[in-house]
């Protein structure tokens, strides 16, 4: 059995931050394929001494002096379709549902939501909040969204202990404002309607927030490069540019929303770079950006997602943050919900996102049935959380447990510290939390169990990681 050292090179390094000390404790909470470990505490480590580990001796080294990105948050997307499927649960599996999302200590904590400016994919229909030809959007409400969506993103709220930033995402401007009359299958903003485009998004967020669900932030268009057979609007860099520089970002400081946080991009990191330099190399543009969202659908081939384009951008723009924005397994199975790779897939995204430099990750589709939807085209994909319908019950992938390693122990205003594996058996990435104490994720991907030692200034404390698993280790 081959020894892994996990070396946290603990130094002073700011107030309210664990300061170098003879002695810790740490504990070990763990999920992992053929065992019924789920976010499970199954070790509490002892120290003894440790000196320097020899090169030959496998090892994560951590060091909680070198800061870096500030978290936001981590959560999920309350979709349409997430939202007609939890209100057709009996009322335990809908509070149940609340629980396992929002309960920072029954549940995985999430932090952060998003929800569409009117229909997507994950709607069981198209819609927008005005009538036909409706340019001055007097006809404007939301309505739509009162008999589902609206219903369940204030129970989130309210289960989220009444405090849950949620951005939002238009997926395409009503039909008549579009260059193909149709609100899919692509096309583009027409220029004689952008200011009334931009009108539309500071409309639905101040209808929301009078209804009682704060706005944190938007983003300008959801996968502005691709045109779908469901609602899709397309806008090169030069368009997305000009359109936040010269309608977007002035609208949204004349209505008193300049304090919303404007994501630009929302697509995948294939373009990533391209998309953010010609928007911020502009200055008119860039002074109204927060950060550059980005999906995983360019890249997933089981080894790569090009994490590097990240990096980038984050090194290029540092005052500029970096927010996943959509992620889900598409294709949906249902004899595939037990399959261990759902869960890898988000843990090795959220690690190598986060070593990039990113500040806040959102999932999609907090729920869907078990067909993986509903969803208006047929897109039927893969949710955390599937509800049988039929039998009332709730359905927990792998991956809803992955990202509770994630979202359960690393707490908004936490930052990232080094976290480096010399092995590529492990993955690693750590944060130290406001209350000082370390959470350092360690993911295993090989079939081996491995035992390791957690190395803090001289002292080291002996675990195991198992074979396909995720542990989350405190460190007080």
């Amino acid at each position: 059995m081959k020894k892994i050292y996990l070396l946290a090179l603990l130094l002073p390094f700011g107030q309210g931050v664990m300061a170098q000390q003879k002695q810790s404790s740490a504990t070990v909470y763990t999920t992992a394929e053929g065992s019924d470990l789920r976010l499970s505490k199954n070790a509490t480590l002892q120290f003894t001494d440790l000196n320097q580990p020899l090169e030959t001796q496998v090892c994560i080294f951590v060091d909680p002096a070198r800061t870096f990105q500030t978290l936001v948050g981590i959560g999920g997307a309350i979709t349409d379709a997430t939202a007609e499927t939890f209100a057709k649960l009996p009322k335990t599996a809908q509070q149940e549902l609340l629980t396992a999302y929002y309960d920072t200590q029954k549940g995985i904590g999430f932090t952060l939501a998003r929800t569409s400016i009117h229909s997507t994919d994950f709607s069981s229909d198209s819609y927008t909040y005005v009538k036909e030809n409706d340019a001055e959007l007097k006809s404007f409400n939301v309505k739509h969204d009162e008999k589902y969506r609206i219903p369940m993103i204030k129970q989130a709220i309210a289960a989220a202990g009444g405090q849950l930033p949620m951005f939002v995402s238009p997926w395409s401007p009503p039909a008549w404002m579009k260059t193909n009359n149709s609100m899919l299958k692509g096309g583009k903003l027409k220029p004689e309607f952008r200011q009334n485009w931009a009108n539309y998004y500071a409309k639905f967020i101040k209808t929301y927030e009078s209804k009682g669900m704060p706005i944190w932030g938007l983003t300008v268009q959801n996968e502005p490069m691709a045109t779908q057979t469901w609602e899709s609007c397309v806008f090169t860099a030069e368009e997305e540019r000009d359109f936040i520089k010269q309608f977007l970002g002035p609208t949204l400081q004349k209505e008193g929303l300049s304090d919303k946080k404007l994501i630009a991009w929302d697509h995948n990191r294939d373009q990533v770079y391209q998309r953010a330099s010609t928007i911020l190399n502009d200055p008119e543009a860039a002074k109204y950006v927060w950060g550059i969202g980005y999906h995983w659908y360019e890249t997933w081939t089981g080894s790569g997602m090009l994490f590097d384009n990240l990096k980038l951008v984050k090194q290029a723009f540092p005052d500029k943050e970096l927010i996943f924005t959509e992620g889900c397994v598409e294709k949906f199975n249902l004899d595939s919900v037990n399959n261990w790779s759902l869960g890898e897939r988000y843990g090795y995204s959220m690690i190598n996102d986060f070593n990039s430099g990113t500040a806040a990750w959102t999932d999609w589709n907090m729920l869907l049935d078990e067909k993986g939807g509903p969803n208006h085209v047929g897109n039927f994909c893969f949710a955390p959380v599937h509800a049988d319908l039929k039998t009332g019950k709730l359905i927990y992938t792998n991956s809803y447990y992955y990202m509770g390693h994630f979202s359960k122990f690393i707490k908004p205003g936490a930052k990232r510290i080094v976290s480096s594996s010399n092995r590529d058996q492990l993955l690693t990435t750590a944060f130290v939390n406001p209350d000082g104490k370390l959470a350092v994720v360690v993911m295993n991907k090989s079939d081996e169990k491995l035992s390791y030692n957690l190395w803090i200034a001289g002292k080291a404390a002996e675990t195991v990681s198992l074979p396909h698993s995720i542990a989350t280790i405190i460190v007080e």
